[in-house]
């Protein structure tokens, strides 16, 4: 009998867990009868009851897993190294929202079934905050232009992952992973899947500005070299055009000496300019440094304070 494994990332979930982890085994039970399951619930330092309620599913239910880390290890640590605990012959990745719908999954296991080794979800549309799906939208247009690997719009994550994808990941050892950007470079066959994004069913979600930033900045880094490229001409063709407007500046006062003053404005305005222009570069390159420098320190990826039920 083949065996899925669900990997739900947590954090402050305390009104979700429960509800999750019982509209899952009532998937298994109705849809998807003969397959094996186990449900991972990898917890990332919450501060509400989260913990204790998944210590209670597994006291009741040994197919259910948890994994409490140290600290938070962030948005996309503790998920990737969920997804790396799992035993199953694919293994399912959500969040303990609802807002990755658990209808999906008979879909999922029926094109892994068909033969794909990925099968994901790609929001058609979506609940969530109308000035955050716009920014979404508005980063994953910009990424797909930029980025030299093919970038998935509107994909979060959730699908479904066979062994083969897994052992992959486990081989890569990377202490940044991004996990959206490791399907689209991989090149395992797959299938995407479209479906409506629900509202967050409770609690308060953890997304904000910051995050998708982050989550910007990481697929910038990782998979385009326009940054570091744009900084190169940006910086040929500014002294190019400083040089042009300083032989013009000279040739005018040559010129009209007594009519053309020189006056401060213009310099003033020029180095604010270029200032500006400097900052930002830096702050890109920053970017890429902080990057590397993660790479290069090969912390784990997430330190476990506990685990329940792995004992086999």
């Amino acid at each position: 009998m083949k065996k899925i494994s669900i990997v739900v990332p947590c954090f402050n979930e305390e009104e979700n867990v429960v509800p999750m982890a019982n509209a899952i085994r009532e998937i298994f039970k109705n849809n998807l009868s003969s397959y094996k399951y186990e449900i991972i619930f990898i917890d990332n330092d919450s501060k509400d009851g989260t913990r204790e309620l998944i210590r209670e599913l597994c006291r009741n239910d040994k197919d259910i897993k948890g994994i409490f880390n140290a600290k938070n290890f962030g948005q996309f640590n503790s998920p990737y190294y969920g997804m790396l605990q799992s035993t199953g012959d694919a293994t399912v990745l959500m969040a303990a929202d609802f807002q990755d719908p658990v209808e999906m999954i008979p879909k999922y296991v029926q094109a892994w079934e068909d033969g794909y080794k990925i099968a994901i979800g790609i929001k058609k549309t979506s609940q969530e905050n109308k000035i955050m799906y716009h920014l979404r939208s508005l980063y994953y247009r910009m990424i797909k232009k930029l980025s030299e690997v093919e970038q998935i719009e509107h994909f979060t994550g959730f699908g479904l992952y066979d062994k083969a994808f897994i052992n992959v990941m486990r081989e890569l050892d990377d202490p940044v992973p991004f996990l959206r950007g490791i399907v689209a470079e991989l090149g395992f066959r797959r299938k995407e899947i479209p479906y409506d994004q629900p509202q967050r069913r409770a609690g308060k979600t953890s997304n904000n500005l910051y995050k998708l930033y982050d989550a910007a900045m990481l697929s910038f880094t990782a998979y385009t070299k326009v940054g570091l490229r744009l900084a190169t001409f940006a910086g040929i063709i500014l002294s190019g055009l400083s040089m042009i407007i300083a032989v013009m500046y000279l040739i005018m006062k040559l010129l009209y000496w007594d009519r053309f003053p020189a006056g401060m404005a213009p310099i003033l305005i020029g180095m604010l300019f270029l200032g500006s222009i400097q900052i930002f570069f830096i702050g890109l390159v920053g970017e890429y440094i902080m990057t590397i420098n993660q790479r290069v320190m090969k912390r784990p990826l997430v330190v476990e304070e506990e685990r329940i039920n792995f004992e086999e």
